[in-house]
Parts: structure tokens; sequence; C-alpha cells
């Protein structure tokens, strides 16, 4: 019997979770649904800053998800902040901040499949050394409202894919309508990336390496298809890729 790949799933964290109130890990079961209608075992990562357990996390698994979750410490992308700007950062997760920073070295260095959703579309840029957008409706007063959790699993707005992608060739079309639940977004793009999606008011909906012909499978998404796969084959086709691309960087390395 063939093995599924085993793709590593970075959760976010909580102060106090269902059992003793401890500091805990959180995670929608939406992505690992997804990953496992798409042939794939997932693998929640265990929430540590070691190194040597980070490095062996990603070695062992076949792909990398990252998640989405609260907001990204705004240091590690901005020198300071308009005090307008913020009170609008949401809680921060430092500890989150400091490990995926971390996986997508190791991902990178291994040459591993990743997939990045959300914040984990915004940590790829900042990890890589872009920056932020910290507040939409602050910075971009007329941009569209694309925090709209009222239709968390509903499409809300189009998005424009560049032809000659990866996320093209997923898509199977140059745009799909997209939900929209963050108040973040990229701004100006790190210099290993291209903005390869936009909504129509020129957010960055999706990334992807440059001159990435013979790379790894990597692909950030501001969306989550993982609400969504039920609704466009779009979504579902976007973690069957992905849960191939890990199937088949595992053979190679058998």
């Amino acid at each position: 019997m063939k093995r599924s790949p085993v793709i590593l799933v970075m959760p976010g964290t909580e102060r106090a979770g269902a059992e003793f109130a401890d500091w805990s890990i959180s995670l929608s079961k939406c992505y690992t649904d997804a990953v496992i209608a798409a042939g794939g075992l997932p693998q929640i990562f265990p929430a540590t800053k070691a190194p040597q357990v980070i490095a062996e996390a990603v070695r062992r698994c076949d792909g990398v998800l990252m998640t989405g979750g609260d907001d990204i410490n705004p240091k590690l992308y901005a020198r300071d902040l308009p005090k307008s700007l913020a009170r609008t950062v949401g809680p921060l997760e430092p500890d989150r901040d400091a490990w995926e920073k971390d996986v997508i070295a190791e991902v990178l260095a291994q040459r591993k499949p990743f997939l990045g959703i959300c914040r984990g579309h915004q940590m790829l840029n900042v990890a890589l050394g872009g920056t932020l957008v910290v507040d939409i409706p602050t910075q971009l007063p007329n941009s569209l409202n694309h925090r709209r959790m009222d239709a968390k699993d509903e499409p809300v707005h189009d998005v424009t894919v560049a032809p000659d992608t990866l996320l093209a060739r997923l898509a199977g079309r140059r745009s799909f309508k997209v939900n929209s639940t963050h108040h973040q977004a990229i701004s100006r793009l790190a210099p290993r990336l291209r903005a390869v999606a936009q909504s129509p008011d020129g957010v960055i909906e999706a990334v992807e390496l440059k001159q990435n012909g013979n790379g790894p499978f990597l692909l950030g998404l501001q969306f989550h298809p993982e609400r969504l796969i039920d609704r466009s084959p779009v979504f579902r086709q976007i973690f069957s890729a992905f849960v191939e691309a890990c199937a088949c960087g595992r053979e190679k390395h058998l």
C-alpha cells in the first residue's frame, strides 16, 4: 500500500485551552480535513522554538502547510508604528512568529513543498524580508472590505491571476472568486517572491517564488481555500497539487 505523504501543519496557540486552561495549540479542523481529502496525512507541528526539533520536523515531513491566525508582530517588518496603526494590531504570538520563521528557513534549505494560507502567506513574505500593510482600512481607505468574517465560507470578491504561473495552471483560469477574512496584507514584496494574483483593489492575493520552474512547490495565498473545497474545483486542485508535490518529493528522497 502506498504511503500517504506527511504534511506538517503549523498550528496557532491560545493562552487557555480546554484541558487545565494551559497554553495550548489551536487549529481549525478545516485545514486537516482538506489535507486528508487530497490524500495527505496531517501531522501537527509541536509548537516549539527548539532549532533541532524544527529541523527534524521539517526533515521527516514531505511538505509544510502554514495556516492562518493572529497578526504577525510588526516589529519584524516595521520600526515604529503611529498610534493609529499600533492600536489596530490584534493579539500577538511572538513564539509562533519565531518558530514559523525558522520553519520557512528549513523548508527552503531542505527544498520541501510549502503552502501558506492567510497569515502563512504573510509570514512567508516577512520571513524573506518583505513588509505588510498593518491595517487595510487605515492605510488603504479606498480598498474593498477584506475582513468578511461574516462570510468566511463564501466567495466575496474576484482575484485576477497572472499568466504562466503555478496558480494559473492549478486554477485553469485567469480569475475566480475567493473568501476574505483579513485586515493585513503584503505591502513590499520580499526579493525572492513575485505577486501572482491580485484583488480588484490591488491587494496581493497570491505569491510564488521567482524563477520557480525547477524548484519545489511553493505558494502563498491570502484567501482560505480549505474553507471552499466544496465550492469549486479550483480550491480542491490547490490542495491536490500540493499533496501530489509532497508525494513526488518523498519518492525522490527514498
